[in-house]
Parts: C-alpha cells; sequence; structure tokens
C-alpha cells in the first residue's frame, strides 16, 4: 500500500482497510507501505515478509498498471488482480478504448494529444483526463470551450503527458470489477 502514484494516501487507506479486513477473517497479515521504494528496497521487504500471497492495494502507476505485478512474477509470490499485460492494457485508457472499440464495444467519440499540442476542436461538454493516471487523477468535465485548456495542461501535467479528450455522456455512474 501507499507507493509513489498521486494516488497514494487513497492507497493508504484502502490497504489499512483491506489489511483490517483480511484479519477479522482470520487471516495473518503484513502490512508493507512504500514509499518513493526502489525496485530493490521492494524486493528486499517482500522477500523479508516471504507472504503466501501478496494483497496489492496499491494505486495509480506501480501498482496498478502492471509494474508491482511484473515484479510479483519475477519473485514467484502469487499476487490478487490482474496479470501484467492486462493491468498494463487497462491502466493506458487510449489503448483499452482502441481495443473496445476494435471488438465492437460502443465508446464516446475521443481524441489523443501531447501535451503542449494546440487544442483540437472538440465537442463540449466533454471529459479531460490523463491518458494513463489513475482513474481519478487529473480528471475534468468540462462544460464551455473555456474551460477546455486548462482542463488540457492539468491532465497533460499527470501521467505520461498525453491527454484523453472524451465526449461526455450524461449517466448514473457505474464501476463493475
Amino acid at each position: 500500500m501507499g507507493g509513489p502514484s498521486a494516488e497514494r494516501e487513497v492507497s493508504l487507506s484502502s490497504g489499512r482497510e483491506c489489511a483490517a479486513a483480511l484479519r477479522v477473517a482470520g487471516y495473518q497479515v503484513t502490512e508493507i507501505e512504500l514509499g518513493q521504494a526502489r525496485g530493490d528496497e521492494i524486493v528486499r521487504r517482500l522477500a523479508e515478509a516471504d507472504p503466501d500471497v501478496v494483497f496489492n492495494a496499491l494505486h495509480g502507476r506501480w501498482g496498478e498498471d502492471g509494474c508491482v505485478q511484473g515484479l510479483l512474477e519475477v519473485m514467484g509470490l502469487p499476487y490478487t488482480g490482474s496479470p501484467p499485460l492486462a493491468s498494463a492494457v487497462a491502466f493506458d485508457k487510449v489503448l483499452t478504448k482502441r481495443i473496445a472499440a476494435q471488438a465492437g464495444v460502443p465508446t464516446p467519440d475521443f481524441a489523443v494529444m501531447e501535451a503542449g499540442d494546440p487544442l483540437p476542436a472538440f465537442e463540449v461538454p466533454a471529459v479531460v483526463k490523463p491518458a494513463a493516471e489513475g482513474s481519478s487523477v487529473g480528471v475534468t468535465i468540462v462544460h464551455t470551450e473555456a474551460e477546455l485548456a486548462e482542463a488540457v495542461q492539468r491532465a497533460g501535467e499527470c501521467g505520461d503527458g498525453r491527454v484523453l479528450l472524451e465526449r461526455f455522456v450524461s449517466g448514473r455512474e457505474v464501476t463493475v470489477g
């Protein structure tokens, strides 16, 4: 839990709550809080803990993008969640949208730009978000064209600099695990 991502505080909260629930269910839990840890520190701490399974409560980069999953695979440690490739694909919103579209899954119209590119003509309202970052980091719903430039700049400062613009779809938000 924890880690270096913009979602560190959410990850710490998730990790503590998951650890508490696992203890109530009768499991022995060792919490490993990561800061700006380097790979060798993570390996050392995991090796010292010698877990039967790793419950991954890291959010954002490292925790959801396939990095930690790849490390755990190399270390031969079983873990919760998706494997490295599935994690990496799902973390990249643009790649996920392209795969969904190729499979015939409807997805709102979108455009992709790099940080610093001129603003494309895009219909508002729109959703502006980093292309590769946690689900809520840097996300803005813009209702006017005047709000678009600031939202793009904010999103471009997160993740890898790519920005995803999507047509806004009104409705109830639903999360599916």
